[in-house]
Protein backbone atom coordinates (compact mmCIF):
# COMPACT_ATOMS: atom_id res chain seq x y z
CA UNK A 1 0.00 0.00 0.00
CA UNK A 2 0.59 3.34 -1.15
CA UNK A 3 2.20 5.72 1.91
CA UNK A 4 0.64 8.92 2.94
CA UNK A 5 2.72 11.48 1.72
CA UNK A 6 0.15 14.65 1.77
CA UNK A 7 -1.62 16.04 4.98
CA UNK A 8 -5.56 15.78 4.68
CA UNK A 9 -7.84 18.17 6.42
CA UNK A 10 -11.96 17.39 6.09
CA UNK A 11 -14.93 19.29 6.77
CA UNK A 12 -18.69 17.11 7.00
CA UNK A 13 -21.67 18.69 6.84
CA UNK A 14 -25.14 17.15 7.57
CA UNK A 15 -28.48 17.71 8.98
CA UNK A 16 -30.93 16.17 11.27
CA UNK A 17 -34.69 16.05 11.02
CA UNK A 18 -36.77 14.86 13.51
CA UNK A 19 -34.13 12.87 15.32
CA UNK A 20 -31.79 12.59 18.00
CA UNK A 21 -28.14 12.76 16.87
CA UNK A 22 -26.86 11.33 19.79
CA UNK A 23 -28.37 11.34 23.27
CA UNK A 24 -26.72 11.91 26.82
CA UNK A 25 -27.16 9.73 29.23
CA UNK A 26 -26.60 11.88 32.00
CA UNK A 27 -29.85 13.68 31.12
CA UNK A 28 -32.21 11.48 29.92
CA UNK A 29 -31.06 10.44 26.46
CA UNK A 30 -31.82 14.07 24.94
CA UNK A 31 -29.76 15.36 22.47
CA UNK A 32 -26.87 16.61 23.47
CA UNK A 33 -26.36 20.53 23.39
CA UNK A 34 -23.96 23.44 24.56
CA UNK A 35 -24.86 26.18 27.19
CA UNK A 36 -25.47 28.30 23.84
CA UNK A 37 -27.87 25.82 23.13
CA UNK A 38 -26.20 24.71 20.00
CA UNK A 39 -26.26 20.71 19.07
CA UNK A 40 -23.41 18.61 19.88
CA UNK A 41 -22.20 14.96 18.89
CA UNK A 42 -19.69 13.68 20.78
CA UNK A 43 -16.32 12.38 18.78
CA UNK A 44 -16.28 8.82 20.38
CA UNK A 45 -20.03 8.69 18.44
CA UNK A 46 -18.41 9.96 14.95
CA UNK A 47 -15.91 7.75 15.22
CA UNK A 48 -18.54 4.65 16.24
CA UNK A 49 -20.09 5.61 13.11
CA UNK A 50 -16.64 5.80 10.73
CA UNK A 51 -15.92 2.06 12.13
CA UNK A 52 -19.29 0.55 11.58
CA UNK A 53 -19.14 2.18 7.90
CA UNK A 54 -15.63 0.03 7.40
CA UNK A 55 -16.73 -2.71 8.72
CA UNK A 56 -19.44 -2.35 6.02
CA UNK A 57 -16.90 -1.97 3.69
CA UNK A 58 -15.59 -5.68 5.14
CA UNK A 59 -12.53 -4.19 6.99
CA UNK A 60 -11.34 -5.63 10.23
CA UNK A 61 -12.69 -3.91 13.15
CA UNK A 62 -10.75 -3.91 16.68
CA UNK A 63 -13.09 -1.75 18.26
CA UNK A 64 -16.82 -3.11 17.54
CA UNK A 65 -20.22 -2.59 19.19
CA UNK A 66 -21.83 -5.47 20.33
CA UNK A 67 -24.87 -5.39 17.84
CA UNK A 68 -22.19 -6.15 15.27
CA UNK A 69 -19.60 -8.74 16.29
CA UNK A 70 -18.19 -10.70 13.17
CA UNK A 71 -15.79 -12.26 15.02
CA UNK A 72 -17.90 -13.79 17.64
CA UNK A 73 -14.97 -12.19 20.46
CA UNK A 74 -17.07 -11.04 23.59
CA UNK A 75 -14.30 -8.15 24.47
CA UNK A 76 -11.27 -6.33 23.32
CA UNK A 77 -9.69 -8.39 25.08
CA UNK A 78 -10.77 -11.51 24.12
CA UNK A 79 -9.98 -10.05 20.30
CA UNK A 80 -6.77 -9.40 20.83
CA UNK A 81 -6.26 -12.56 22.34
CA UNK A 82 -7.87 -14.01 18.93
CA UNK A 83 -5.07 -12.67 17.00
CA UNK A 84 -1.97 -15.43 16.37
CA UNK A 85 0.43 -12.86 15.51
CA UNK A 86 -0.09 -10.54 18.44
CA UNK A 87 -0.42 -14.36 20.87
CA UNK A 88 3.08 -15.28 19.48
CA UNK A 89 4.23 -11.67 20.57
CA UNK A 90 3.63 -11.86 24.24
CA UNK A 91 4.80 -15.68 24.85
CA UNK A 92 7.66 -14.25 25.96
CA UNK A 93 8.76 -12.44 29.03
CA UNK A 94 9.46 -9.35 27.43
CA UNK A 95 6.64 -8.10 24.57
CA UNK A 96 8.45 -5.97 22.21
CA UNK A 97 6.04 -2.96 22.23
CA UNK A 98 6.95 -1.58 18.54
CA UNK A 99 6.20 -5.38 17.06
CA UNK A 100 3.13 -5.24 19.22
CA UNK A 101 1.45 -1.89 17.60
CA UNK A 102 2.83 -3.00 14.58
CA UNK A 103 0.92 -5.71 14.04
CA UNK A 104 -2.19 -4.67 15.49
CA UNK A 105 -2.06 -1.75 12.88
CA UNK A 106 -1.77 -4.28 10.21
CA UNK A 107 -4.37 -6.46 11.38
CA UNK A 108 -6.66 -4.09 12.08
CA UNK A 109 -8.37 -0.58 10.00
CA UNK A 110 -9.48 1.10 13.20
CA UNK A 111 -5.98 0.52 14.81
CA UNK A 112 -4.04 1.98 12.70
CA UNK A 113 -6.37 5.19 12.19
CA UNK A 114 -7.38 6.29 15.31
CA UNK A 115 -5.02 4.50 17.34
CA UNK A 116 -5.48 2.48 20.57
CA UNK A 117 -4.73 1.31 24.21
CA UNK A 118 -4.02 -2.14 24.86
CA UNK A 119 -3.70 -2.39 28.65
CA UNK A 120 -5.93 -5.62 30.10
CA UNK A 121 -6.44 -6.29 33.66
CA UNK A 122 -3.88 -8.99 34.78
CA UNK A 123 -1.25 -8.38 31.70
CA UNK A 124 2.14 -7.05 32.58
CA UNK A 125 2.69 -5.18 29.73
CA UNK A 126 0.67 -2.70 27.74
CA UNK A 127 0.59 -0.48 24.74
CA UNK A 128 -0.71 2.55 23.63
CA UNK A 129 -1.28 3.31 19.56
CA UNK A 130 -1.17 7.14 18.71
CA UNK A 131 -3.50 6.68 15.40
CA UNK A 132 -3.11 9.98 12.42
CA UNK A 133 -6.77 10.67 11.98
CA UNK A 134 -8.51 12.82 14.75
CA UNK A 135 -12.08 13.74 14.50
CA UNK A 136 -13.78 16.59 16.52
CA UNK A 137 -16.67 17.18 17.99
CA UNK A 138 -20.05 17.98 15.38
CA UNK A 139 -21.59 21.43 16.55
CA UNK A 140 -24.30 22.63 15.05
CA UNK A 141 -24.54 26.29 13.15
CA UNK A 142 -27.35 27.55 14.72
CA UNK A 143 -29.08 26.66 18.49
CA UNK A 144 -31.53 23.76 18.54
CA UNK A 145 -34.97 23.04 19.40
CA UNK A 146 -35.62 19.54 21.52
CA UNK A 147 -38.55 18.44 21.42
CA UNK A 148 -39.98 15.65 24.00
CA UNK A 149 -43.00 13.47 23.31
CA UNK A 150 -44.26 11.10 26.56
CA UNK A 151 -44.95 7.64 25.00
CA UNK A 152 -46.61 4.41 26.55
CA UNK A 153 -46.34 1.21 26.40
CA UNK A 154 -49.55 -1.13 25.37
CA UNK A 155 -47.86 -4.47 27.34
CA UNK A 156 -46.68 -5.43 30.08
CA UNK A 157 -43.00 -6.69 30.32
CA UNK A 158 -43.43 -9.24 33.00
CA UNK A 159 -46.80 -10.96 33.22
CA UNK A 160 -49.36 -11.23 36.51
CA UNK A 161 -49.57 -7.38 36.72
CA UNK A 162 -53.50 -6.59 36.34
CA UNK A 163 -52.98 -3.22 35.87
CA UNK A 164 -49.79 -1.20 33.86
CA UNK A 165 -46.31 -1.68 35.43
CA UNK A 166 -44.51 1.67 36.41
CA UNK A 167 -42.57 1.47 33.30
CA UNK A 168 -45.73 2.47 30.91
CA UNK A 169 -44.57 5.29 31.01
CA UNK A 170 -41.25 7.06 28.83
CA UNK A 171 -39.85 9.93 27.15
CA UNK A 172 -38.71 10.10 23.40
CA UNK A 173 -36.78 13.06 22.09
CA UNK A 174 -35.79 14.45 19.20
CA UNK A 175 -33.99 17.94 17.48
CA UNK A 176 -36.17 19.12 15.13
CA UNK A 177 -33.45 19.99 12.63
CA UNK A 178 -30.21 20.83 12.86
CA UNK A 179 -27.36 21.62 10.77
CA UNK A 180 -23.94 19.81 12.45
CA UNK A 181 -20.47 20.48 11.33
CA UNK A 182 -17.59 18.00 12.25
CA UNK A 183 -13.74 19.02 11.03
CA UNK A 184 -11.43 16.32 11.14
CA UNK A 185 -7.43 15.72 10.05
CA UNK A 186 -4.98 13.03 8.92
CA UNK A 187 -1.66 13.50 10.02
CA UNK A 188 1.34 12.10 7.85
CA UNK A 189 3.53 11.62 10.83
CA UNK A 190 1.55 9.36 12.58
CA UNK A 191 0.22 7.37 9.87
CA UNK A 192 3.64 6.64 9.00
CA UNK A 193 4.19 5.15 12.36
CA UNK A 194 1.23 3.20 12.15
CA UNK A 195 1.06 2.13 8.33
CA UNK A 196 -2.20 4.38 7.81
CA UNK A 197 -1.94 4.32 3.47
CA UNK A 198 -3.20 6.39 0.84
CA UNK A 199 -6.18 3.35 0.58
CA UNK A 200 -7.01 3.76 4.13
CA UNK A 201 -7.46 7.57 3.57
CA UNK A 202 -9.78 6.88 0.17
CA UNK A 203 -11.76 4.31 3.10
CA UNK A 204 -11.96 7.30 5.46
CA UNK A 205 -13.49 9.35 2.88
CA UNK A 206 -15.70 6.68 1.59
CA UNK A 207 -16.70 6.05 5.29
CA UNK A 208 -17.44 9.86 6.12
CA UNK A 209 -19.97 10.30 2.84
CA UNK A 210 -22.01 7.25 3.48
CA UNK A 211 -21.80 7.97 7.37
CA UNK A 212 -25.53 7.57 8.62
CA UNK A 213 -25.98 4.26 5.81
CA UNK A 214 -26.87 1.32 8.05
CA UNK A 215 -27.31 3.60 10.71
CA UNK A 216 -31.05 3.98 11.07
CA UNK A 217 -32.77 2.86 14.47
CA UNK A 218 -36.13 4.05 16.26
CA UNK A 219 -33.82 7.39 17.72
CA UNK A 220 -32.49 8.09 14.26
CA UNK A 221 -35.04 6.83 11.47
CA UNK A 222 -33.60 6.17 8.18
CA UNK A 223 -33.29 9.25 5.90
CA UNK A 224 -33.36 11.29 9.24
CA UNK A 225 -29.59 12.29 9.20
CA UNK A 226 -28.00 13.11 6.06
CA UNK A 227 -24.59 14.12 4.86
CA UNK A 228 -24.70 16.76 2.54
CA UNK A 229 -21.74 18.11 2.01
CA UNK A 230 -17.82 16.78 2.33
CA UNK A 231 -14.67 19.14 1.73
CA UNK A 232 -11.25 17.09 1.42
CA UNK A 233 -8.55 19.22 1.68
CA UNK A 234 -5.23 16.91 0.54
CA UNK A 235 -2.36 19.19 0.79
CA UNK A 236 0.07 19.12 -1.66
CA UNK A 237 2.99 18.08 1.10
CA UNK A 238 3.15 16.11 4.54
CA UNK A 239 3.53 19.75 6.57
CA UNK A 240 1.61 22.59 4.66
CA UNK A 241 1.66 26.21 5.60
CA UNK A 242 -1.73 26.38 6.86
CA UNK A 243 -2.86 25.11 10.05
CA UNK A 244 -5.83 22.28 10.27
CA UNK A 245 -7.50 25.35 12.09
CA UNK A 246 -7.53 28.41 9.74
CA UNK A 247 -8.35 25.12 6.93
CA UNK A 248 -11.45 24.13 8.59
CA UNK A 249 -12.44 27.86 9.36
CA UNK A 250 -11.87 28.92 5.78
CA UNK A 251 -15.85 26.84 5.62
CA UNK A 252 -18.34 29.84 5.93
CA UNK A 253 -21.81 28.98 6.90
CA UNK A 254 -24.58 31.63 8.02
CA UNK A 255 -28.49 31.77 7.76
CA UNK A 256 -29.15 33.44 4.51
CA UNK A 257 -30.78 36.68 4.07
CA UNK A 258 -34.40 37.16 5.32
CA UNK A 259 -34.11 33.68 7.02
CA UNK A 260 -34.52 33.62 10.69
CA UNK A 261 -34.87 30.03 11.85
CA UNK A 262 -33.55 27.45 9.35
CA UNK A 263 -35.36 24.22 8.63
CA UNK A 264 -33.39 22.93 5.99
CA UNK A 265 -29.80 22.75 4.43
CA UNK A 266 -30.55 25.49 1.89
CA UNK A 267 -31.82 28.17 4.30
CA UNK A 268 -27.72 28.24 5.00
CA UNK A 269 -25.12 30.03 2.44
CA UNK A 270 -22.33 28.14 3.00
CA UNK A 271 -19.12 29.92 1.22
CA UNK A 272 -15.49 29.01 1.02
CA UNK A 273 -12.69 31.49 2.14
CA UNK A 274 -9.85 30.73 -1.04
CA UNK A 275 -6.56 29.62 0.73
CA UNK A 276 -3.18 30.08 -0.89
CA UNK A 277 -2.40 26.47 -3.24
CA UNK A 278 -4.56 24.84 -0.80
CA UNK A 279 -8.30 24.01 -2.89
CA UNK A 280 -10.44 21.48 -1.66
CA UNK A 281 -11.84 18.33 -3.14
CA UNK A 282 -16.10 19.28 -2.61
CA UNK A 283 -18.56 16.45 -2.87
CA UNK A 284 -22.20 17.43 -2.89
CA UNK A 285 -24.86 15.07 -1.83
CA UNK A 286 -27.76 17.26 -1.68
Amino acid sequence: MAALENKIDFTVIFTATNANPNGDPLNGNRPRESYDGLGEISDVCIKRKIRNRLQDMGEKIFVQSDDRCDDGCDSLRARAESSEALKAITKGKNTNRELYAKTACEEWIDVRSFGQVFAFKGDNVSVGVRGPVSVQQAVSISPVDIVSMQITKSVNGESGKEGKASDTMGMKHRVEFGLYVVNGSINCQLAEKTGFSEEDAEKIKEALLTLFENDCSSARPEGSMEVCRLYWWKHDCKMPKHSSAKVHRSVKIALKEGVSRAKRFHDYAITLEELDGTAPEIFDLV
